[in-house]
């Protein structure tokens, strides 16, 4: 792609996010400042639709970037500055208002995110011990019910009944168990957790019956549905609203469903808790359906310099990328700054 493309691309992705409505070849011979005519600027639109960069959602209607043509965009063609700082002062300044504790603490920086960016604002809660799995068992009981045993770290062992959907025999549990204990023990349980749910959305039909089993059962132990412990705290889900490509009543119902249910949400926010800094999936590159409109921003945050958590942002893809990444990135360092201040 040529330099007057780039800039034309550019611009025309710089409009949309203002203005959210299709941009078409004279606005952008307007805007872009170049001494080009609208069947010039037209030609250059028709190639950026081959690319993929772009996309006419109506004959005759402008165009709109693609997912392909946010991530170009995102990754070379903006020019991202970090806060100054007053403007971290400020961020500063909310989060430590008053002294509380994490709990709250996690609270506030979700709620700040939320009112600053007008989009939602989730922080997932601290994870401050390495949670390893030595070994994992299971005992059948009655009306599809199995207690399972796990032993965590070196002595730690915990018990807990989980709810199937068929009759397990002892022996199926134990070539299940077997399974998990060669190839998970040692490993992290959050690990555990997302490499489980990536094998969930494999095509059922790939999965031979010992793998079926494997994940039906072990989704029961890892998923945390079971438990009434929050992972995450969410604000301001309802200001996706105000986003005409969000306001639609069946896509909202699935968004907000999919908060509520939290798996998959925590599947993406455990994905970036080992990132190096800041972290996105623009629309599809999430892999889940129901935030195919929307882009996630999030950035790590650490207490001693162990990563205990992940923080970040939720809104649509024509997010003003520039102004919401350095917020989460600043808002990240500063949440663990004053977790490391009330340890």
């Amino acid at each position: 792609m040529n330099e007057r493309a780039q800039h034309l691309l550019r611009v025309l992705i710089d409009r949309y996010i203002r203005e959210g409505e299709p941009v078409g070849s004279r606005t952008l011979a307007r805007d872009s400042r170049l001494d080009l005519s609208p069947a010039t600027v037209r030609n250059v639109m028709s190639d950026l639709e081959e690319m993929g960069f772009v996309a006419a959602p109506h004959t005759s209607a402008g165009r709109i970037p693609t997912v392909q043509g946010y991530r170009l965009f995102v990754d070379s063609l903006l020019n991202i500055q970090p806060l100054d700082s007053v403007q971290v002062e400020q961020l500063r300044q909310e989060l430590w208002a008053e002294e509380t504790d994490s709990g709250r603490l996690i609270e506030t920086a979700s709620n700040l995110l939320s009112d600053i960016t007008r989009m939602a604002g989730v922080v997932t809660l601290p994870r401050r011990e390495h949670v390893a799995l030595r070994r994992i068992d299971f005992l059948p009981l009655s009306q599809n019910r199995i207690l399972v045993i796990l032993v965590i770290n070196e002595k730690e062992v915990q018990n807990r009944i989980i709810q199937t959907e068929r009759t397990f025999s002892a022996s199926e549990l134990e070539t299940i168990s077997n399974f998990l204990n060669a190839h998970f023990a040692g490993k992290d349980i959050h690990a555990v957790r997302t490499h489980l749910i990536d094998e969930m959305q494999q095509a059922r039909q790939d999965m031979n019956d010992l793998m079926m089993s494997v994940v039906s059962v072990a989704e029961k132990v890892f998923s945390g549905e079971d438990s009434d412990e929050e992972d995450y705290v969410l604000a301001g889900q309802t200001n996706l609203m105000q986003f005409r490509e969000l306001s639609d009543v069946e896509k909202l119902r699935e968004l907000f469903e999919a908060f509520n249910r939290k798996r998959d949400i925590l599947h993406l926010l455990d994905k970036c808790i080992c990132a190096n800094g800041v972290q996105l999936f623009i629309g599809e590159e999430s892999g889940y359906q129901v935030l195919d409109e929307c882009s996630l921003v999030t950035a790590p945050y650490s207490v001693e310099g162990e990563v205990i958590g992940v923080l970040g942002v939720i809104g649509p893809t024509r997010m003003a990328y520039d102004r919401i990444i350095p917020i989460v990135d600043a808002t990240a360092r500063l949440l663990g700054a004053a977790l490391n201040s009330r340890n």
